[in-house]
């Protein structure tokens, strides 16, 4: 398929040394995009020869912040209509189908389409039985933006917006393994503290003390991830915790500023 016969869509997609999922993803976007720009904030792999030889235009630019990277690839891109995806999200070609279905007869009737959001896990195997996140990931910058902003990445839609729902899957290889789960939420959420307000301290207590079983059951009950094994546990036991984490650093920069150091 040329270019000119895919839709007016640009995709584009932040790196840091994603030197072996790059191209899978950048290859995929590229079913139904006319463009893919890669945002690289400087890795040190083969990530951008990678993100090139598969199709991809690359910009280099010094990390800013989650929203800020974003902004950047949104001014980065030719075309108004944009896919948001990251390295380790791969359009599926059901999804890429359904888009192409979309702009067949001109600008489609939304502004904004949420995706579902299908993990994979480690073994190849797709979660098809736990509850998938949607996730507003392609829209039209024309009537929204990426949020200008350091730790939030993904933006709030206003009232007024048509919004839409696709079934094809967008498949989030979420993880390699465990311990690249841990790590990964670790240091995605690290980043982001820095930039949150630390918001009331009453409610960021009452999560320190009771939110951490609570984030785990609604992870593993409510979303479905009971359904999807061994991973299925894990992924939930090791997200609830880094959520729970997050505001227990808000806690204690909260009783810092308070003049407390919690010895007391």
């Amino acid at each position: 398929m040329t270019a000119g016969e895919r839709p007016p869509i640009s995709c584009y997609i932040r790196t840091l040394n994603e030197e072996g999922r790059i191209g899978a993803a950048v290859q995929a976007a590229l079913l139904t995009a006319r463009e893919v720009v890669v945002v690289d904030s400087g890795s040190t792999d083969g990530t951008v020869a990678a993100a090139e030889a598969a199709g991809a235009r690359v910009v280099e630019q010094p990390w800013l912040g989650g929203g800020h990277q974003k902004r950047v690839g949104e001014d980065a891109c030719r075309h108004d209509w944009l896919l948001d995806i990251d390295a380790d999200e791969v359009v599926s070609e059901d999804l890429a189908r359904e888009i192409r279905g979309l702009f067949a007869a001109g600008e489609p009737g939304a502004d904004i389409f949420r995706l579902p959001l299908v993990t994979v896990d480690p073994s190849g195997r797709i979660w098809r039985r736990a509850r998938a996140p949607r996730r507003a990931k392609l829209y039209d910058r024309r009537k929204i933006r990426m949020p200008a902003h350091g730790a939030w990445d993904q933006f709030r839609i206003p009232a007024g917006l048509r919004v839409r729902k696709l079934d094809g899957p967008l498949l989030h290889h979420a993880f390699d393994d465990i311990g690249h789960l841990s790590r990964k939420q670790g240091s995605a959420m690290v980043r982001r503290v820095r930039f949150l307000d630390d918001g009331r301290r009453s409610s960021t207590a009452l999560r320190v003390w009771f939110g951490l079983p609570l984030f785990f059951l609604r992870n593993y009950l409510l979303r479905g991830q009971w359904r999807e094994g061994r991973y299925g546990f894990l992924f939930a036991l090791i997200t609830a915790y880094n959520h729970w984490l997050r505001y227990a650093m808000l806690y204690e920069r909260q009783r810092i500023r308070g003049g407390k150091d919690g010895s007391h």
